[in-house]
């Protein structure tokens, strides 16, 4: 995941608005508890993902893949304030543990949890959805993005993450299923005209889809 010298990011990280004390914590469970804690956000994309809702001020965000909540806590930090934040994950062993740090955290009553198969659930959502941020299995991006992309209203935003794979994405020699499906995606959405697409190379690749 790491494209960028360290010392340049580390410098960006110093010069960006820091962690709360809930997220500095979950990082430190999260690293000392859970297998995979790599899969956290982190700090520069989650002040990112906190930016970016702040600015669009969303009433209703939708999360596809909730893992230990630290992405889910920097995206509802721009809600408005009787919005909603829908994250969805089918990791049970999780539950307990994230869901006691979103009982800590402001947003408790903001944050709508639940243990579901996303591509059963999403399709009982309501919209219209204003901002949504897809970071689960990487073989189910292209349904999920069919199975939103309606749903969203004109000018919102969807956020895909891990979009380049470490790398792996234009390394010729890797066939793997997910990277291949990760190729087939990126060329699905900068190819859709329903969506302005703009892919940026922050931690392992995030997609900024705008819908029009």
């Amino acid at each position: 995941m790491e494209f960028i010298d360290h010392g340049i990011e580390e410098y960006a990280r110093l010069h960006s608005e820091p962690e709360n004390d809930l997220l500095k914590e979950l990082v430190r469970e999260t690293h000392a508890m859970v297998l995979q804690p790599r899969m956290l956000s982190g700090h520069l994309q989650g002040r990112f993902l906190s930016f970016i809702s702040k600015v669009y001020q969303p009433a209703l965000i939708l999360e596809i893949g909730t893992y230990t909540g630290y992405s889910a806590l920097c995206l509802a930090e721009g809600l408005q304030r009787d919005g909603r934040l829908i994250t969805i994950d089918v990791n049970e062993e999780l539950e307990s543990f994230t869901r006691s740090f979103f009982d800590r955290s402001s947003f408790k009553n903001q944050i709508d949890y639940r243990i579901a198969d996303a591509a059963v659930e999403i399709p009982s959502i309501s919209g219209p959805i204003d901002l949504v941020f897809i970071d689960a299995d990487k073989r189910n991006y292209a349904l999920y993005f069919d199975l939103v992309i309606d749903k969203m209203r004109s000018g919102g935003l969807i956020l895909v993450d891990n979009v380049l794979w470490s790398g792996k994405i234009i390394d010729e020699s890797a066939k793997d299923k997910s990277t291949q499906a990760l190729r087939d995606f990126n060329t699905k959405v900068a190819t859709d005209s329903r969506v302005e697409p703009l892919l940026m190379p922050i931690r392992d690749g995030l997609f900024l889809l705008r819908v029009i």
